[in-house]
Order: C-alpha cells, then sequence, then structure tokens
C-alpha cells in the first residue's frame, strides 16, 4: 500500500513555523497532491516547541480517480519519514520522545542552540555539549542533515522557516519539483526575495551532501558479482550443508584456499561439520549457530600476519585500485612506497614455539630495562623490481606458517571456542549462538586482537560452562549482554561491570612495563 509521507516540523515562538507548515500544504496543492497539517501548540518557547505534523499523499489526485485518502492527525512513534527542527535540542528532545527511527526517518536540523532556562541559571559555563546531541541525531535517523541555519538567514536576510523548506526540498523527500516550492514563495515584495534567497542557500547545501553521500555510498558499497566458479563450493562439500550456507561458505572457502592452502579449506569444512552435527536435533532447519559461524571461523582462520600482509600488498588488483584512485593516466609515472615497522612479536610469530619463546623474553628484558621495543622501520618501494620481489618472497613463506608459533597458538585458541559452542549447544542451541557470535570479538591485529581473544576466552571460561554461577537458562542473555559491553569501549570498563553483573570474575589487570624517560632539558644542563 501507498502510505502517506509524514513529517514533524518542530519550530521556536516567532520562526515562522506555521507559515512553513501552510508553505509545504501550498506546494503539495500546486502539484495536485493530497496534504493535511494540524499543530501542536508547545507551553512556552523553551519547555516545549510549537510542532506541526503534515501528511502528504505520493500520489496525485488525477492517479486516485476521485478517491481521499484518510491522513493522520498526529504522529506515530517510530513512523515518521522526517523530522524538521530550527534548534539542535529540539531535535535530540523530539528524537528522545520515540518519533525518529533509524530505518526509515530524516533528520534536518539547524546546528544552532537557543539556550534553556537551566543552562542559563548555572553559575559557570552551563551549556550542554553538542556532541552527544548530534551523536544521537546520526543514530536515530536513516540519513540526516545538520546546517547552521541561522549563517543561511543572516546571508540572505530571511527567517528560518525559509530556509527550512529550502532543505525540506533539497532532501528529495517529497515528490515535487523546485519550481513547486519557488512558485508559492515567489512574490513583488522584498521578504519574498529574501526567502527565495535562503530557499536557494538550502537547497543547494542539502542537494551538495545528498550528492556527496550517494557518491561515498556507491564508493564504499562491494561489488554484487554472480558466484564464480572460483568462489562456487565444492559439490562434495555442499552437499553437507544447507543451501543457505552455501553463498558465505563458497567466500570463506576460497579465501582460506588463497590463505593456505586446500588442507587448510578442508580444516574450516571439519570444524564447520562439528558444529551442525551439534545441531542435529535443533528445530531450526536454518542452523544458526553454525551460520553464524561460518563468518567469524573464517576470518579468524586467516588472521593478519607479515605473509598475509606482504601477499595482499603485492597483489596486481591493488596496483588497479591504486591506480584508479590517484587517477593515474597513461604516460604518468605512479610510484607507491609500503612502510613497514615489524617488532619482535611479527617476527617471534614465524619461529618454531622455543625459539619465539626465547625471542620473546628477550624483548620483554629490554622493555624491563627502560628500553623500547624492539622494532625495524622498513620502506619498500612496490613499484620497484627489488621491492617487489621482497614482497613475493614473503608471501611465499605461507608454506612454512603452520610451523610458526602464531599458527599454533591460534589453532588451539579456536579449537577452545568450537568446543565451548559444540557443548553449549547441545545443553542449549541459543547459549551455543551466542557464544558463535562472540566470534565478532575477533579483530583487528596486534593488541587490538590480543584483547579481543583474551574478552573472549573470559567469557568461555567464567561465563558459561561449570565455573559459571549462572542457571543455563540465564546464561545466553548474559553472554549477549557481556558481548555488547566488549564492544562498546576499548578500555574494557563496560566489560568488566557486565562480568560482574552476572557473577563473573573481571578481567585480571596486566603488568604494564613503567618507562622512565630523560628530560631533555635537565641533561642540557
Amino acid at each position: 500500500m501507498t502510505q502517506p509521507i509524514s513529517i514533524l516540523l518542530c519550530a521556536l515562538g516567532g520562526e515562522g513555523g506555521g507559515v512553513l507548515a501552510d508553505w509545504l500544504v501550498d506546494v503539495a496543492r500546486h502539484a495536485g497532491h493530497p496534504a493535511q497539517a494540524t499543530s501542536i501548540p508547545g507551553v512556552a518557547q523553551r519547555t516545549g516547541a510549537t510542532t506541526y505534523y503534515l501528511e502528504v499523499y505520493p500520489l496525485p489526485h488525477s492517479q486516485l480517480q476521485g478517491r481521499l485518502p484518510v491522513l493522520g492527525l498526529n504522529p506515530l512513534p517510530g513512523r515518521l519519514d522526517a523530522l524538521v527542527s530550527s534548534e539542535l535540542l529540539e531535535t535530540a528532545r523530539q528524537i528522545g520522545n520515540g518519533l525518529a527511527s533509524n530505518d526509515r526517518t530524516l533528520v534536518i536540523s539547524a546546528s544552532s542552540r537557543a539556550l534553556t532556562t537551566a543552562e542559563k541559571m548555572t553559575m559557570g559555563d552551563g551549556r550542554r555539549p553538542e556532541g552527544p546531541m548530534l551523536d544521537v541525531v546520526a543514530a536515530h535517523s536513516q540519513r540526516h542533515h545538520v546546517m547552521d541555519m541561522a549563517r543561511l538567514c543572516q546571508e540572505s536576510g530571511t527567517m528560518v522557516s525559509a530556509v527550512m523548506l529550502g532543505a525540506i526540498a533539497g532532501s528529495g523527500l517529497l515528490p515535487f519539483a523546485r519550481t513547486h516550492y519557488e512558485a508559492v514563495l515567489e512574490g513583488p515584495s522584498s521578504s519574498a526575495k529574501a526567502s527565495l534567497r535562503g530557499f536557494a542557500l538550502a537547497f543547494d547545501l542539502v542537494t551538495r551532501q545528498r550528492e556527496q553521500a550517494q557518491y561515498v555510498e556507491h564508493v564504499m558499497k562491494p561489488a554484487v558479482a554472480a558466484p564464480s566458479a572460483s568462489t562456487a563450493l565444492p559439490a562434495d562439500v555442499a552437499a553437507k550443508f544447507p543451501a543457505v550456507l552455501h553463498p558465505l561458505m563458497g567466500l570463506a572457502h576460497q579465501r582460506l584456499m588463497e590463505y593456505q592452502g586446500p588442507a587448510y579449506a578442508r580444516l574450516y569444512v571439519q570444524r564447520l561439520e562439528r558444529l551442525l552435527h551439534a545441531e542435529t536435533n535443533s528445530p531450526d532447519s536454518t542452523r544458526p549457530v553454525t551460520f553464524e559461524a561460518t563468518r567469524w571461523l573464517a576470518l579468524w582462520m586467516a588472521f593478519d600476519d607479515i605473509i598475509r600482509v606482504a601477499d595482499l600488498k603485492s597483489r596486481a588488483s591493488r596496483w588497479d585500485r591504486v591506480t584508479q584512485e590517484v587517477k593515474a593516466k597513461d604516460g604518468d609515472v605512479l610510484k607507491v612506497y609500503d612502510h613497514f615497522k615489524p617488532g619482535v612479536p611479527e617476527l617471534a610469530a614465524l619461529l618454531p614455539q622455543g625459539l619465539a619463546n626465547r625471542l620473546l623474553r628477550w624483548d620483554r628484558a629490554r622493555v624491563a630495562n627502560g628500553k623500547a621495543p624492539w622494532s625495524i622501520p622498513l620502506k619498500v618501494a612496490r613499484h620497484a623490481l627489488w621491492g617487489m620481489a621482497s614482497l613475493r618472497f614473503l608471501a611465499s613463506l605461507r608454506v612454512l606458517r603452520p610451523l610458526g608459533s602464531r599458527y599454533a597458538t591460534e589453532q588451539a585458541l579456536i579449537e577452545e571456542w568450537l568446543s565451548g559452542i559444540e557443548s553449549a549447544t547441545h545443553q542449549s542451541p541459543a547459549l551455543g549462538l551466542e557464544l558463535a557470535r562472540c566470534g565478532q570479538l575477533i579483530k583487528g591485529y596486534g593488541s587490538t586482537n590480543e584483547r579481543g581473544k583474551d574478552n573472549l576466552l573470559h567469557i568461555l571460561r567464567h561465563v558459561c560452562g561449570p565455573a559459571s554461577q549462572l542457571p543455563l537458562d540465564e546464561q545466553a542473555a548474559a553472554v549477549a549482554h557481556i558481548r555488547q559491553a566488549a564492544l562498546q569501549d576499548e578500555a574494557g570498563l563496560a566489560l568488566d561491570q557486565a562480568l560482574l553483573q552476572h557473577g563473573a570474575p573481571a578481567r585480571p589487570v596486566k603488568e604494564q612495563p613503567v618507562l622512565w624517560m630523560k628530560n631533555p632539558r635537565l641533561q642540557k644542563t
């Protein structure tokens, strides 16, 4: 069914909110569309703005064959198509009322503030910071345009109502042409000309923002292509798994083939078979636990190391992408330098466990003596023969990867995670699903990657299983809450609070070396 387009206008006293509502109704009628507007007066200028609610039917009267749509008189929470406000705090207040939603609502707001009475009463600087309000706008809107409406009004010499009309027109929300809006504003008076100037400034600004957002979305959107022979799942593997898993498994299988070879891809399939077998008695034919683990398992098994980085940086596809990004033309000279700074952990990852431990102990001793961790900065010319040869040599070392300490450590952690999922799935499919979702904690590289693995292991060992103090039917919800807390902040404060809330111990505090730095000014004297 075709639904009316719902718009809530919020304006402070004297800003022309009623005029704006009348303009929009006139624009709709000028274009031949049904429209209706109602006003909801506020108590005072800063205890409640005057709001105007409009509904515009997207089809003109000519297509309705004499029928008239039934239009609403007030906005419904979560069903608003557009929230337009002349003041930032008022925008946040209306969002706090539950009217906007991140899957539907366009938010157009001024970035300026009119201070509340409470802000003025403070002895010091009582102004509320704008950052959290902007975060609220971004989090609760499908798309948004926040602009300095006060500046546009000053430049054009008009009221904010004309600027808000131009922003609505430029957003493309309503099925009207620019001429429909301008026809309502036109007139011989100087105020009409000023309104047209303010309308044009806001229209052009929002139009540019839309074009930029569409360009970024187009650039960032991954290309969708039909499954190729290289990404298609082998027939013998596909026969073992539900069809819903095949597209993602095909991509994962191909990635692990490139990462380490056929044997490693078979190990991936065997691990998923274990989870699929654990879900045999599940009433859900889509096998949600296996489906959730399909992606995170592949990403974890293809962990980043020096070999992987060298392989990615030396691929021909990367050269083509860089060439396109810098818009290099035929005959242009393009030079690409890759900067590396491998340290002891990266080098130890390629060595057997015994040698790796000795090398790591040596580096820890250096740090304990007040020295910085050892590393060697490298600048590799990707465009030069020796640079490409060195990258390809590092990439060829993948045959030695299974002998390295990092490989053994990662496989042991993966097995502990999978065993936890298996055991939990047999007891509670919901708990197994939440543990599978914990795979998203493993991301990045270096300290970020290590922290994610520590958090995952802490959940496995203390929140569920024999060590847990929670009943089985409460463990799934606890794991979900703790996982979300772990993704909130890098320091892990929210994670520790969530662990304690569910009766699990907080993460142990890790030792950090104290480095004493010499004061260079004292050395000179």
